[in-house]
């Protein structure tokens, strides 16, 4: 009898070993497929219950592109995806052998590019299928260079961070991060708009990804004259509160200088803005100078426009920090155009989530940072813009009398030295009695 019973237990530790073993060797399921358009690509992202292997490969006649996963299953309903505004027709699943084929039959040629992603809080295991249109295949970053137009308006590009698959931080009440600051971001451009002499460019209009590259290279394709990131920072901690302005850090600074000169496509890129310059026909040292002047000068005026967002904000929010901080970020990296990023506050916590998704509050946000960049170019209006022209057209005129030195005439009405030698084109401080003066706007 205790022989019998010795075999019924041997039996069932064999059979639970084969039925872990299977477990543990079990392929992967995808469970779901969500679709995200944007203006040059559709994503799709597959959900799936654990890792998987696959590849991707494309058939002509007709236009076909081919996605398999090794040892996978589908379980997710592929009927109702919503891809009529997508460059998919249809998709079509199969089995060969132990492998998911999925055939996604298309309207017209794309380019697809396929990733996995790691789990992260929101979603586990993640496989994504970018499809980019082919007028997208040239690159961002090769703009054409922009012209001389003297009375253009100031561009702003606005970046309202995360989008998509990717909610950014989540707060209480599920507020989510993304359409906060695309709300934020839609606000900031419609009260550029409505200025005469300044325009904004949205980085992203809807709920789609954008890589962080992709971001700054937007804003170059609009030469635009000032970057401005939007987010709204979490922590672990909900007591954690208050709104933030960054800029870029030295240490950000100089190993994006290192990735631009070591980079034959940065190489080519314009730089300094209107009436700008490429380095690759310049020698190292010349290119290094140049590249050092732009990203000093983008670096200078980001300062300046940041310390006064920063001051705005600070007459209604708290600040989580009493001066603007400095950090690496990649949106910030862009060597001439001046880059700054606003935290608006911790969506982590309660008070700040339910501020933040109200109208009332994001008007508010918006109009800060829109206070701080008029504030900005109205002292310092880039050259050849409506702002530009309408200062030096309010500009006053002084008759130089005995006594008057350049210094003197410049203290007397309020305005730099240096202003003064400009807008009148002196390239000494000697003047004469007599001469009409053109006084800048203080």
């Amino acid at each position: 009898m205790q022989i019998t019973k010795y075999r019924q237990v041997v039996s069932w530790l064999f059979c639970a070993a084969l039925s872990l073993g299977s477990f543990f060797v079990q392929g992967a399921e995808v469970e779901k497929v969500r679709i995200w358009l944007a203006p040059d690509h559709a994503r799709l992202v597959f959900d799936l219950s654990g890792p998987a292997v696959h590849k991707v490969f494309t058939l002509n006649n007709p236009e076909r592109i081919v996605l398999d996963i090794e040892d996978t299953k589908l379980t997710a309903n592929l009927e109702r995806l919503g891809l009529e505004k997508s460059p998919v027709e249809r998709i079509r699943s199969g089995k060969n052998g132990k492998t998911l084929r999925l055939v996604l039959d298309l309207k017209h040629a794309v380019r697809p590019k396929s990733f996995e992603l790691k789990p992260n809080q929101k979603y586990g295991h993640r496989l994504v299928l970018d499809l980019y249109e082919k007028a997208s295949l040239v690159k961002a970053t090769k703009t054409a260079k922009p012209q001389a137009v003297a009375g253009r308006d100031i561009v702003i590009a606005i970046d309202a961070g995360h989008g998509g698959d990717d909610p950014g931080a989540i707060g209480s009440g599920r507020v989510r991060e993304k359409d906060v600051v695309l709300a934020i971001a839609k606000e900031l451009k419609r009260r550029l708009d409505q200025t005469p002499g300044y325009k904004g460019q949205l980085t992203r209009t809807g709920d789609y990804y954008i890589s962080l590259r992709g971001r700054t290279s937007a804003a170059r394709k609009h030469n635009a004259d000032l970057f401005v990131s939007i987010h709204a920072d979490a922590f672990k901690d909900p007591r954690a509160r208050g709104a933030s302005v960054w800029v870029l850090s030295s240490r950000g600074a100089s190993s994006e200088m290192g990735r631009w000169l070591a980079s034959k496509e940065n190489s080519a890129d314009l730089i300094g803005g209107v009436g700008s310059v490429s380095l690759d026909d310049k020698d190292n040292v010349l290119a290094s100078v140049l590249l050092d002047m732009s990203m000093t000068a983008s670096r200078e005026d980001s300062r300046s426009i940041a310390k006064g967002i920063h001051t705005n904000i600070k007459r209604f929010a708290r600040m989580h920090k009493s001066y603007v901080e400095q950090a690496g970020f990649v949106v910030l990296k862009s060597p001439d155009i001046p880059s700054i990023l606003v935290e608006t506050g911790f969506i982590s916590n309660p008070g700040e989530a339910a501020k933040l998704k109200t109208r009332s509050y994001q008007k508010k946000m918006a109009d800060a940072v829109y206070k701080g960049i008029v504030q900005h170019f109205e002292r310092k209006p880039p050259a050849l813009t409506l702002i530009a022209q309408r200062k030096v057209k309010d500009a006053r005129s002084y008759k130089v009398v005995r006594g008057d030195t350049l210094s003197v005439i410049a203290s007397k009405n309020g305005v730099s030295l240096a202003s003064l030698r400009k807008v009148n084109s002196l390239k000494n401080d000697t003047i004469k009695i007599g001469q009409v003066l053109r006084i800048p706007a203080s």
